[in-house]
């Protein structure tokens, strides 16, 4: 379809979008259908026979079951999500995260069938979702990038002598699919061959490819990402960029835009080869890049998330915008209502993922009936849920509840403001990380701002929580606030900010 060919046709459904399908679950489908039915657009909600009574099911216009509740047999159905999408007259899908939402098929098909898939082109999605490929993408951009083999290796004499040249320690990674499977640290020339082989068999089981790439690791990495945001007109904008160190294998936990670490020169920087990276792949609608930052600010490509991020609330509370709206006004072919010139960073926000986890047990899943479950409220709280209380948290899906986000006039007001949310956040029946942000919040090295992706090798124990319950002064003070659902009075509330993001959603 030519350019011209391609504005028309969404001209055509401007009018006519009315109705999605959110191809999801939970909190993200949600807060997909809270900004949908604010704009006037009637929701599809789909669900597996474990969240036949979900929240999201309940919300929606229409619900239809998928299937069982393996993702395998529901929320991975193409076939079923698409006959159920036609069913009910729909004219855009929307994928949320996870599942579906990075399968350059799944978009194709949308497409196939004459719909609007709400997120980037097929192409984009193929290229960016082998770090490989999108690492050969950028090349011609001028995009700073971790020296490394720059192509997949099979051989442990080829892997020991790229290693030894490349220098020690490195990494070993999988070509396909994240969250540190298929990742190995290799610090000498001996380990090269049997990490090799372990990176492999771990990459081939968890993603089907057993691509194994090899580049420098960079000792007490940042993890720092860059929003995009991209029209079918040519625009493309940074909507600054995000701090994700504080990780749990691999997965983040604690997020905040924008990044301490970041200095306004490396802000600029970094957010102009975020959009290079975007425009290497003719990227459109909202994606994130990703890079690692060293002790020393430079900044090399990881890769590119072609999807809306979990992290998304820190960035719409310092911008002032709703990215799930914009998702839908660029599907409709919409040209982007401002430039980067008019974009300015707001305040300060954090995100506490809040999962259905013990970190007193190595973050292991905990399962079992919500008995107990109240929300923090508040003008500059917000929380992204799936839950009620009374529901079974099933053991068929990721394990996270909400996101807890909060947003202050700096940073160490919205800090305190974090601290706050986490002690009136009720929850019992199982347990979760909402005291393991606790002790991120207070812990010295974030509130300096002093921190990398190892922050949890390098200060969190199973015994820090019940540390934090003995009478040592201020900081058990906070615990037992936490711990008894007191009201915090001692922590310094911002004042009223009209106009914010999150105001306006409700």
């Amino acid at each position: 379809m030519s350019h011209a060919a391609q504005i028309g046709y969404f001209a055509d459904s401007f009018a006519s979008m009315k109705k999605i399908l959110v191809a999801n679950r939970g909190e993200i489908a949600l807060r997909v259908m809270r900004t949908a039915r604010r704009m006037g657009i009637q929701t599809v909600a789909v669900y597996s026979e474990a969240d036949r009574n979900a929240p999201h099911v309940r919300f929606a216009d229409e619900a239809y079951l998928l299937g069982p509740a393996p993702s395998g047999e529901s929320y991975l159905r193409i076939d079923k999500i698409l006959e159920i999408a036609r069913h009910t007259g729909s004219e855009g899908i929307h994928p949320g995260y996870g599942f579906l939402s990075e399968q350059a098929l799944f978009a194709e098909k949308v497409q196939q069938a004459g719909l609007i898939y709400i997120g980037p082109r097929p192409h984009a999605i193929e290229v960016m979702g082998s770090k490989l490929a999108a690492k050969d993408a950028v090349k011609p951009f001028d995009i700073p990038m971790v020296p490394g083999s720059g192509h997949a290796i099979s051989d442990p004499v080829e892997a020991r002598r790229l290693a030894d040249d490349i220098g020690y320690p490195v990494l070993m990674k999988a070509s396909a699919g994240g969250g540190g499977k298929g990742m190995r640290i290799v610090e000498s020339s001996e380990e090269v061959a049997s990490q090799l082989e372990r990176a492999s068999s771990e990459a081939l089981a968890a993603f089907g490819d057993g691509s194994v790439f090899l580049e420098k690791y960079i000792r007490s990495p940042r993890h720092i990402e860059v929003q995009v945001l991209a029209d079918h007109h040519g625009n493309t904008v940074y909507l600054f960029e995000r701090e994700c160190s504080i990780q749990r294998r691999h997965q983040k936990v604690v997020e905040e835009a924008p990044s301490a670490f970041v200095t306004p020169e490396i802000r600029k920087a970094i957010g102009e080869a975020a959009v290079r990276v975007a425009k290497a792949c003719g990227y459109v609608n909202a994606g994130t890049v990703e890079f690692l930052m060293d002790a020393d600010r430079k900044f090399y490509f990881l890769e590119m998330n072609t999807r809306l991020q979990v992290e998304h609330p820190v960035s719409e509370w310092i911008t002032g915008l709703d990215l799930v709206e914009w998702q839908i006004r660029v599907a409709r072919g919409e040209p982007l209502g401002f430039t980067q010139d008019e974009l300015k960073i707001n305040g300060h926000a954090f995100e506490l993922r809040v999962y259905a986890e013990d970190p007193e047990n190595n973050f292991l899943p905990s399962t079992g009936v919500l008995h107990r479950y109240r929300e923090p409220q508040g003008r500059h709280v917000r929380v992204d849920s799936g839950f009620e209380e009374g529901m079974e948290v099933p053991i068929y899906y990721d394990p996270m509840l909400s996101k807890l986000i909060v947003h202050g006039r700096d940073r160490e007001e919205a800090r305190q403001l974090l601290i706050k949310a986490i002690t009136e956040y009720e929850i019992e029946g199982i347990a979760t990380t909402l005291p393991f942000g606790l002790f991120v919040a207070q812990h010295e090295a974030f509130i300096s701002g002093q921190f990398d992706t190892h922050f949890v090798q390098n200060y969190f124990t199973a015994d820090s929580i019940s540390q934090m319950r003995q009478p040592t002064g201020e900081a058990a003070g906070i615990m037992a606030a936490y711990l008894h659902h007191k009201d915090g009075q001692l922590l310094k509330l911002p004042e009223d900010q009209n106009g914010r993001w999150y105001d306006r959603r409700r």
